[in-house]
């Protein structure tokens, strides 16, 4: 039977399928940070402001060629994973890559492939999406909390220093919002108490340390590129270490049955990256530093206008962060230096201009899911009943509930507009403050 379609009507459809599940999805995790629904274009240009992501005619050709091939898998043999991990090791100045499913799974294979079990803890800041919780949670180790710096809204090494104890087995910090923490702070730490780091980079690809891309401070670091981010095929994910054998090992973690040379720990899964993600990342590679650049250029300038303005204070880079990747605008609004109007009335009134503002995390650590782990029954076998009453009252993180109650947030895509745009941003604020 002929079929009638063409290979543009077949791929939009595809684009289109995947664009719904996308956005659902991000609906589904609203402090996410505000994934919006695709158009197809020609000419790379969204056909509504703020549209993401942007894709044209180079993603549909090679989506389609991917489906002519029959190779759809990194087991089917073809290019395309193996394409996009050397991109994005180079790119990144890291010998090693590994493409997994998402950046959720690049975390646990990570921490399978350290041997991350019960009894042990790891260290993690509350500001941050659940998912390094739960990732934390899936080998049955314990999350513990230190609180962030309420300036950076990045974990607060001296709270690291004091949430390590002997059971300590690995440190887990978080690039939140694209930004980075204090990684030669954090690193000092680590030496000195013998301890890896595994950077939680998902939303940071392409920042930098030191005018070096992050990523390769400690022993690995894991990406995201779902729907939102700022390199995205949808869902997918990446390793990145320079040491051969914990590569190795996070490669058989991540693939059933393993096939690299390293010793079996007897567990693992299926993270696997298919061929169909691993073609969208590479074409869109081609978009990803062009802007990065307007990002960059873009946050820099609406942070020299935001912070002429009472009460609204752009989050601060650490100090050796180079280069944000600006995955979120993070915003510090303190409403008793802005005429008291409270946080929910400015977005609104944000909103009225244009601007889709949104006030970001709920405080992880009063969330149920958070403290239903110390009731969770293997838990309470692993560690005790005293152990995890415990740890429910050592999880609260002051700080952190006073960033997540003045914090907003702008997406990656509003800083992709023009100076102009920048200008009108800030002056709804202005007037939003008054």
């Amino acid at each position: 039977m002929t079929s009638s379609f063409s290979r543009r009507q077949l791929l939009s459809g595809i684009a289109a399928a995947g664009a719904a599940g996308a956005y659902l999805s991000a609906e589904g995790m609203a402090s996410e940070a505000m994934a919006l629904a695709p158009v197809a274009s020609e000419d790379s240009k969204p056909k509504r402001k703020y549209d993401w992501p942007i894709w044209d005619s180079e993603d549909e050709k090679g989506l389609y060629e991917v489906l002519q091939s029959g190779q759809w898998g990194r087991t089917s043999g073809g290019p395309h994973v193996p394409k996009f991990e050397r991109m994005f090791a180079e790119r990144m100045q890291a010998k090693y890559c590994i493409a997994t499913s998402s950046g959720t799974t690049a975390l646990l294979a990570s921490l399978g492939a350290l041997g991350i079990g019960p009894g042990d803890e790891v260290v993690m800041p509350p500001y941050t999406f659940v998912a390094t919780f739960n990732a934390i949670t899936h080998h049955y180790a314990l999350p513990v909390f230190a609180d962030v710096d309420p300036n950076s809204f990045q974990i607060d090494p001296k709270k690291v220093l004091s949430a390590i104890t002997p059971n300590t087995k690995l440190l887990l910090p978080v690039h939140i919002g694209g930004s980075v923490v204090e990684l030669d702070e954090l690193k000092s730490i680590a030496d000195t108490h013998h301890l890896p780091i595994i950077e939680d980079a998902c939303q940071a690809p392409f920042a930098e340390w030191r005018g070096k891309p992050i990523g390769t401070a400690g022993l690995a670091s894991c990406y995201s590129f779902q729907a939102s981010k700022n390199l995205t095929a949808g869902e997918g994910g990446a390793i990145l270490t320079n040491d051969e054998s914990f590569a190795n090992q996070c490669y058989n973690f991540h693939s059933p049955g393993g096939g690299k040379p390293a010793a079996s720990i007897g567990r693992g899964s299926n993270y696997r990256l298919t061929s169909f993600q691993a073609s969208l990342l590479v074409t869109q590679f081609r978009r990803v530093e062009a802007q990065a650049k307007t990002r960059n250029d873009n946050a820099l300038y609406l942070s020299e206008l935001l912070r002429k303005i009472p009460g609204v204070s752009p989050a601060a880079l650490t100090s050796g962060c180079t280069k944000s990747a600006w995955h979120l605008y993070m915003i510090r609004y303190q409403k008793d230096l802005a005429n008291g109007k409270p946080r929910a009335e400015l977005v609104k009134s944000l909103q009225k201009e244009g601007v889709a503002a949104s006030t970001g995390y709920n405080s992880l650590p009063r969330t149920p899911h958070v403290q239903g782990l110390a009731t969770n029954p293997h838990y309470r076998k692993i560690y005790g009943a005293a152990r995890m009453d415990q740890w429910l009252e050592s999880i609260q993180s002051p700080v952190n509930d006073q960033v997540c109650e003045e914090a907003l947030w702008l997406s990656q895509t509003q800083l992709l507009g023009t100076k102009a745009d920048m200008e009108k941003i800030a002056e709804a604020f202005r007037k939003g403050t008054l």
